[in-house]
């Protein structure tokens, strides 16, 4: 993935991360997902539960009382935007969620004093930990495995995803442009610039809540920033490309050149700076928006998943290769929003989840104590009651949903409160994971696939929280966020 200059700079920015780990240790934790999948909320809440005593009673170092002191400080990047911790706890609108999304990198450190729970450990341990919360947009991630694919490669793969199931209906307009320009006319900036936006209008299309697809490379298509406009996002893959390379002054050449500075300038250096630095990850998932949408789009996130997974360097780090290379020995795959299910199927979206990702882990050599998939919620926004539906007591949660949602055809405001009973997750997930064909994958007759059951997820509006004159003082409530943390951090606190 990386060149050998890379390879000399990641070493180099490791010997300067250790040399200041002697002095004050610190473990670097990626937090990333897809749109919508809570990576803000997560951070957030993590936070404030350590800095207010929150309930986090499987988070062992609090637990047992070893935390003594937990406090902001200012994070050693000083070219990285600091994440406004601060920012999703103001009031919401009425009928809206905790936070805005993602749309470029930040990061937190919080720093913890504790006492080891080993003796040996507390004669030679400072006893302080920082960890650096470092947040980016799952987007980014998706584009790493563009670095080992030339344009040729990068437009075959997309043009032949586009060209099937729903993209097929969103990429006509595009694709038709691109058939018209022909990859061998003279490179022409105003048909550059057509394509670029018209390529941009499908990736934008799939990710529309509709049809929430998710594996859209380039991600900066999606979220520009201070790259909008710029030569670097004004390309586009070109369909049946032909045999040879791209002619001098073509079309063709001048997106495979755009394509590359893409790589080198955008891709790269997150790679480099910022990916190849990390030491645990985390991945927030909506696996409830997929199953919402269907067999395509949980097919799409198995994808995405597997392309997500083949960018980690799993292992584990030995005294002498740390100084000057990295691996991520733990990653966390988290379904977020297991509040907007009852209790009873948290147990179900933990295994669809760890199915979606299965095979990929399998690949790379992750499965077993690196990895861990659980079901959480960072904010919880809904309880748990039990009414009585034709004399049978059916388990619902209780919340309000957000502004626009639908339930049964009644659109709600952000302001009513109402019961939903979301349904049943399935006991075995290959349910949800049937071929188009009406076959199981994993079955050899033909029988017919079983029924899919009746679900019903909707999104819920955070829980209001009371400010004293201090600022916000109470825990915030979740679902298995100490879990998380305990798998992330509780052996860097030991």
């Amino acid at each position: 993935m990386s060149s050998f200059k890379d390879d000399a700079l990641i070493a180099l920015d490791n010997l300067a991360d250790r040399a200041s780990g002697l002095v004050n240790p610190a473990v670097r934790l990626g937090v990333t997902g897809l749109s919508r999948a809570g990576k803000t909320v997560f951070i957030s809440s993590l936070v404030h539960n350590l800095l207010n005593g929150g309930r986090l009673p499987v988070f062992e170092p609090i637990r047992s009382g070893r935390v003594s002191k937990v406090r902001l400080e200012p994070q050693p990047d000083d070219a990285v935007p600091r994440f406004q911790y601060e920012r999703p706890y103001r009031r919401p609108r009425p009928g809206s969620g905790m936070a805005g999304s993602t749309r470029a990198i930040s990061q937190l450190r919080v720093t913890l004093d504790y006492e080891s729970a080993s003796g040996w450990n507390r004669m030679f341990s400072p006893g302080r930990l920082s960890i650096d919360i470092v947040d980016y947009p799952g987007e980014w991630l998706l584009d790493l495995p563009l670095l080992a694919q030339d344009f040729r490669q990068f437009s075959e793969t997309t043009v032949q995803r586009a060209r099937a199931g729903t993209r097929a209906s969103l990429s006509r307009e595009w694709l038709a442009l691109a058939s018209v320009s022909g990859a061998t006319a003279a490179a022409d900036e105003g048909s550059a610039r057509r394509l670029a936006e018209s390529f941009t209008a499908y990736l934008q299309g799939c990710k529309a809540d509709d049809r929430s697809l998710s594996t859209l490379p380039p991600g900066r298509f999606l979220m520009p920033g201070d790259l909008e406009g710029s030569p670097a996002l004004t390309f586009s893959p070109l369909p049946d490309l032909p045999a040879g390379r791209a002619p001098k002054g073509s079309l063709w050449a001048m997106m495979e050149r755009r394509y590359e500075a893409y790589k080198t300038h955008v891709v790269s250096p997150f790679f480099r700076e910022h990916f190849a630095r990390l030491d645990r990850q985390i991945v927030l998932v909506d696996a409830l928006q997929a199953i919402n949408r269907g067999q395509e789009a949980l097919s799409d996130l198995e994808q995405a998943l597997a392309d997500v997974l083949a960018c980690f360097r799993p292992g584990t780090n030995s005294w002498l290769s740390s100084l000057f290379t990295r691996r991520i020995d733990r990653v966390l795959i988290a379904a977020t929003k297991a509040d907007h299910l009852h209790h009873e199927s948290h147990d179900r979206l933990e295994r669809i989840t760890a199915r979606l990702v299965s095979r990929a882990a399998e690949r790379i050599g992750m499965s077993g104590a690196g990895l861990d998939v659980m079901a959480l919620a960072s904010v919880r926004a809904t309880r748990e009651a039990t009414v009585n539906h034709d004399g049978h007591a059916l388990p619902v949660i209780v919340g309000t949903p957000i502004a626009g949602e639908r339930i049964n055809g009644e659109m709600f405001d952000g302001e009513r409160k109402t019961a939903i009973f979301p349904g049943d997750l399935p006991q075995d997930p290959e349910v949800l994971f049937e071929a188009a064909d009406g076959r199981s994958r994993t079955s050899k007759s033909a029988e017919a696939k079983p029924a899919m059951p009746e679900l019903n997820f909707v999104r819920f509006r955070p829980p209001h929280l009371e400010e004293t004159r201090g600022g916000l003082k109470l825990s915030v409530p979740h679902i298995r966020l100490d879990r998380a943390m305990q798998f992330l951090l509780g052996d860097r606190l030991a």
